[in-house]
């Protein structure tokens, strides 16, 4: 496509389907692209991406953010059944997520690292704009399975 200059009318693309592409560069708009990340990183942040995505597991990483837990205390607070939250326990582990050490026959979890948690509170926040937008007082969902998929993704 050809530099739009200051001087000239923006341009129009007319490569898409049924002119669905079509749009127009604003001369204003600084249109480079950004240089692309090394591919293990990207495979690495959606590894850790799809660790993170699962309710329960917002939610752990959310309650992990106040302080670290044993699994008994985020069976408390969360309400899910004790052998969910040690198996989605094992993906945050396995995905660097969190950390977990052993206090004689108990196993006290942490976050790894605060930024996970600013991705988490950032998504929840995001998600509370949306939710916000959509749906003006709906009662809130649990975090609870109502599905085999909530367990099988964990």
């Amino acid at each position: 496509m050809p530099a739009v200059s200051p001087q000239s009318e923006p341009t129009r693309s007319t490569a898409g389907l049924d002119g669905l592409d079509d749009h127009v560069h604003s001369p204003e708009r600084d249109a480079h692209p950004v240089p692309m990340r090394d591919q293990r990183i990207l495979v690495e942040a959606g590894e850790l991406l799809r660790a993170l995505a699962a309710p329960v597991r917002i939610a752990i990483v959310l309650q992990l953010r106040e302080s670290e837990r044993c699994v008994h205390e985020l069976v408390d607070a969360l309400g899910v059944a004790q052998p969910l939250i040690s198996q989605h326990l094992r993906v945050l582990k396995s995905a660097g997520v969190v950390h977990g050490e052993r206090h004689g026959r108990e196993v006290v979890y942490r976050l790894v690292d605060e930024h996970l948690a600013h991705i988490v509170v950032d998504a929840a926040a995001h998600a509370e704009e949306i939710s916000g937008v959509r749906s003006r007082g709906s009662a809130p969902r649990s975090i609870a399975p109502n599905s085999r998929q909530e367990t099988e993704t964990a």
